[in-house]
C-alpha cells in the first residue's frame, strides 16, 4: 500500500490504473477510522481495481465551536488497518495541500435538502463538504464513489452535487455498521465516557420501537414525540427528531418508505442516526 501527501505524487500513483482503464474505487474519510469507514472499504474491493482513501480532517466544514483542533488524527494506526483491508492507495495530504496558501474565494452549497435537519445546526457544514468532495472528486477521478449511510443527509448531497455538476461518478451508499448493541459506529464514539456510551445505544432502540409501532399503526406524530420523550429521559439533548423521505423530501403521516432521523448530544458529544422504515401498506 502506498500512501500520498500530494496531489503530484496521487497522480503519479494512479497514473497506471488509469492509462490502463482500470476501475478506481474512493472512500473519503478524515481518519480516526472504525469499522464503519473498513467496510466501505471492502465494499469498494469487490467492485473496484484500485482503491484510494483519503484521510483529511477538513477544517472547512466544522463550525467555529466544533471539534476541528481535538479532532483525533491516528494516521499510522488508520494507514495499518487500511492495508490490512486491501486498500491500495493512502490520499493524506496538508491543509496547504487541498487549500493553498491564498484564502478560498470559491463555494459550492447545494440548496434545499440542506436547509434542515444537520443543516439547520451545523450552518456552512454541507457547502464545506461539497467544496472538499468536489476537489477530492477532482483529484482523484474515481469511477465509484463509497459513503456510509449513517451519513444520510451527506450522502444526499453528494448525489445532487455529482447529477448537478456531471461528475462522472458512481455514489455507493453502504449500509450503517452498528457495534453489537445497535449503537451506530461513529468516529466522535470515542469522545463518550464509558456510562455514556452504555446510554448511548437508547438511539437506535428507539429508532426500532419506532419502526415496530409505525408499522402496527401508530401517528408518524406519536412516534416521532416517543422517541423525544425516551432519549431526553435517558439524558439525551435531543437537537431533532424527524422524518422524511428518502429523498428527503418532507413527510406528515407513514403511506410510503420513511427515513427516521434522529440528533441528540450526549454530554458534549453529538451523536446521529437513522432508519428506514419501508411501508408495507
Amino acid at each position: 500500500m502506498k500512501t500520498e501527501t500530494t496531489i503530484q505524487g496521487l497522480n503519479a500513483a494512479l497514473s497506471p490504473a488509469r492509462t490502463a482503464k482500470k476501475r478506481i474505487g474512493f472512500v473519503p474519510t478524515m481518519g480516526n477510522l472504525h469499522e464503519g469507514h473498513l467496510n466501505l472499504v471492502r465494499e469498494a474491493k469487490k467492485l473496484c481495481d484500485v482503491v484510494v482513501v483519503s484521510i483529511f480532517v477538513n477544517p472547512i466544514q466544522f463550525g467555529p465551536n466544533e471539534d476541528f483542533d481535538n479532532y483525533p488524527r491516528t494516521l499510522d494506526k488508520d494507514s495499518q488497518l487500511l492495508a490490512d483491508v486491501g486498500c491500495d492507495i493512502v490520499f493524506a495530504p496538508s491543509v496547504e495541500q487541498m487549500y493553498g496558501k491564498q484564502p478560498l474565494l470559491t463555494n459550492i452549497s447545494v440548496s434545499g435538502i440542506t436547509a434542515d435537519l444537520c443543516g439547520a445546526s451545523r450552518p456552512g457544514h454541507f457547502d464545506g463538504v461539497a467544496v472538499v468532495v468536489s476537489k477530492l472528486f477532482n483529484i482523484v477521478q474515481p469511477s465509484l464513489a463509497f459513503f456510509g449511510q449513517k451519513d444520510f443527509q451527506q450522502l444526499a448531497v453528494i448525489r445532487q452535487l455529482v447529477q448537478d455538476l456531471s461528475f462522472p461518478i458512481e455514489v455507493i451508499g453502504v449500509p450503517i455498521t452498528r457495534a453489537a448493541d445497535g449503537l451506530a459506529l461513529s468516529s466522535r464514539n470515542g469522545y463518550l465516557t464509558p456510562e455514556q456510551r452504555a446510554v448511548a445505544p437508547t438511539i437506535y432502540q428507539s429508532l426500532k420501537h419506532a419502526e415496530k409501532a409505525l408499522l402496527e399503526g401508530v401517528s408518524l406524530d406519536t412516534v416521532l414525540a416517543e422517541i423525544t420523550t425516551q432519549l431526553t429521559q435517558a439524558g439525551f439533548v435531543v437537537d431533532y427528531v424527524e422524518a422524511r423521505s428518502p429523498a428527503l423530501q418532507m413527510v406528515t403521516d407513514f403511506k410510503q418508505d420513511t427515513v427516521i432521523f434522529v440528533a441528540a448530544k450526549l454530554g458534549t458529544t453529538r451523536l446521529i442516526d437513522n432508519l428506514i422504515v419501508k411501508f408495507v401498506g
